[in-house]
């Protein structure tokens, strides 16, 4: 059995995509193969996409014209599943790759907000929010504002929230989402401490716990909604994991991958667990690798000569990889274990 496990590769692949790509690949170099394809998220880009290839019976649901992080309108859906959960991905509405410029003291999620109102519409039993990839570090203030704070926040489903994380980080100090990840978001030395003192003062508004583990996630927005809604912080990478199965499926190979793997891959992102809990061998697909994987590793980049090329056709490279990597690692493993 050949398990294809990718994260998504952020701005050019949703972790479906890359998946078919590698399996392609594969199926170049050993047709006969039995592949399983379980994409995987970590609760940022790609979450919803992840979730509807998981759960047969997903709907698509698009909210038009909501307001984008820098204040320009943009338009996003959320998912609503089988069992009356709807699923919302900050993402989609309120993240980096949706500014024009980087804006670390004026973006907002404001957006994420309004998706969120607009699944409550339809009184799900339980929401789910993906919190990654965001372009603001306000707390959720934004998003709260949007769903009636401080005046009247609507209240939460009956079955509670759940958010999905790929952080630990929490809300303050110097391991907290300003300080980490504000610079990543343009925020400048100056701008990281006047943004440390907002969500200070908004930490001091609310109360709740902004030392819980995941409380910082997506500058902040986990604070936000457990300070609020009493919603549940959880690892995205495990929630997805669970969901889809990935860890009780042997697996003779575990293909894997993501935009560039590197030190924090393994510190609770989905490629690094996935490593971690694999018994057979394993390959990595990146577009950069920055750290050694323990067993077989291909650069997209080094494949396609040069970083660009790899981005301007990352399915095509992803299947020269994978393509490799079967021509490498099929002799390992018994062909009476493949159907």
């Amino acid at each position: 059995m050949i398990v294809i496990a990718p994260d998504s590769f952020k701005g050019t692949l949703s972790a479906g995509a890359a998946a078919e790509a590698i399996a392609s690949g594969w199926r170049s170099v050993r047709p006969s193969d039995e592949l399983l394809l379980l994409p995987q998220a970590d609760g940022g880009e790609g979450t919803l996409d992840a979730l509807a290839w998981a759960i047969p019976g997903a709907v698509r649901h698009p909210v038009r014209s909501v307001t984008g992080p820098d204040g320009r309108e943009v338009d996003a859906y959320w998912l609503a599943l089988p069992d009356g959960t709807a699923a919302v991905e900050l993402a989609v509405s309120s993240g980096l790759p949706l500014m024009r410029e980087p804006d670390a003291l004026g973006a907002t999620t404001r957006g994420l907000g309004e998706v969120v109102a607009a699944a409550l519409d339809t009184e799900p039993g339980r929401l789910v929010i993906a919190l990654g990839g965001s372009a603001s570090t306000d707390g959720a203030r934004g998003a709260l504002e949007a769903l009636g704070w401080p005046h009247a926040l609507r209240p939460a489903p009956s079955g509670g929230v759940v958010l999905l994380t790929d952080v630990t980080a929490p809300l303050l100090g110097p391991m907290g989402s300003a300080a980490v990840f504000a610079p990543q978001k343009g925020a400048s030395p100056a701008q990281v401490v006047e943004l440390e003192a907002r969500l200070g003062a908004f930490a001091a508004l609310l109360g709740g716990d902004p030392a819980a583990p995941g409380a910082g996630a997506a500058g902040g927005a986990a604070y936000g909604f457990s300070a609020t809604w009493g919603a549940t912080i959880v690892s995205g990478a495990d929630y997805i994991a669970r969901l889809t199965g990935v860890h009780d499926r042997p697996a003779d190979v575990l293909i894997t991958g993501e935009g560039r793997f590197d030190r924090q891959s393994r510190g609770g992102k989905v490629v690094g667990q996935l490593l971690a809990r694999s018994a057979g061998r394993t390959v990595v697909i990146a577009g950069e690798l920055a750290e050694r994987p323990p067993d077989l590793g291909f650069s997209l980049g080094e494949i396609a000569g040069s970083r660009e090329a790899a981005m301007d056709q990352p399915a095509r490279w992803l299947a020269v990889a994978a393509a490799s990597a079967a021509a490498e690692l099929g002799p390992t493993f018994s062909a009476d274990r493949a159907s």
